[in-house]
């Protein structure tokens, strides 16, 4: 079945991504989950979504969180989440990831930012599926743009606009979080880590589990697998990109990617690009 990864037990799982020919820092993903759990991972980007079907239920900014069908799922950038099934049937959802700057460009407005991750709103979560389901078929430039006008547009309700995130203090740990970003393809220790906060490797690791809910290698590994599918989509081999951001070898990006994301390496490249 296309979009199903050799992880997925459930023969009726399935997901699914795609990007907007000639509109960078649009995504657009689809899938359909029954038994599988989704490892800690992250979207540099806006995640939008509804859940159409079923309930999933999540880890996110230290809480966890259960969307039932007919609601919005709102995520801000550079959010560790999870993601499983809360009902029976699993759960069926369609998300629009959007890059920051790409948002910023189409609104004239800085600063977005979710402040509720889950919202029960069975009339804006059934406009929503079905403009992000126009968005799959649409081919037409001005027609797609249009689209994701309206559907930018029915969330603007939904979200706090200004710079009041970006004025926030920063956090002891954002230099580490920037240090992983910048040396993916490193070895990195725990003592190296720790020596940038001014802790012990004990205390460092309990404290940044307290913050983000994920030990220092899962965010790592997060991050990695972040850039891997931005190298996929860029057209770059499978086994090139695993040792661009760190792993070991194919079979290891293999594993990891579709722990967190659902689907393969290769397949994603192939739904992306094709």
């Amino acid at each position: 079945m296309q979009g199903v990864p050799a992880q997925f037990n459930d023969e009726k799982d399935r997901a699914r991504f795609c990007q907007l020919d000639g509109l960078t820092g649009v995504e657009l993903y689809q899938a359909h989950i029954s038994r599988y759990a989704f490892e800690p991972h992250t979207h540099e980007a806006f995640g939008i979504g509804t859940i159409d079907a079923g309930a999933e239920r999540f880890r996110y900014r230290g809480a966890v969180h259960t969307a039932p069908a007919q609601s919005l799922v709102l995520m801000n950038p550079d959010e560790l989440h999870t993601g499983e099934s809360a009902s029976e049937e699993g759960w069926q959802y369609r998300m629009l990831y959007l890059d920051p700057a790409r948002l910023a460009a189409i609104t004239g407005e800085q600063g977005w930012w979710f402040t509720e991750a889950v919202c029960f709103d069975p009339p804006r979560a059934a406009q929503l599926s079905a403009l992000l389901a126009m968005l799959w078929q649409v081919r037409d430039p001005l027609a797609r743009d249009g689209i994701l006008l309206t559907a930018i547009d029915l969330l603007r309700p939904c979200a706090r606009i200004g710079d009041k995130m970006a004025a926030a203090p920063r956090h002891r740990f954002d230099l580490i979080k920037e240090y992983l970003r910048d040396n993916l393809a490193d070895n990195i220790t725990l003592n190296e880590l720790a020596a940038l906060a001014s802790l012990s490797p004990w205390h460092f690791q309990r404290q940044f589990k307290a913050q983000y809910h994920v030990t220092p290698h899962q965010m790592l590994m997060a991050f990695r697998l972040w850039r891997a599918k931005e190298l996929l989509a860029s057209g770059r081999p499978a086994a090139d990109v695993a040792l661009a951001v760190g792993l070991t070898d194919q079979a290891h990006l293999t594993r990891s990617f579709a722990n967190r994301y659902g689907t393969t390496p290769v397949r994603y490249q192939k739904q992306i690009r094709g």
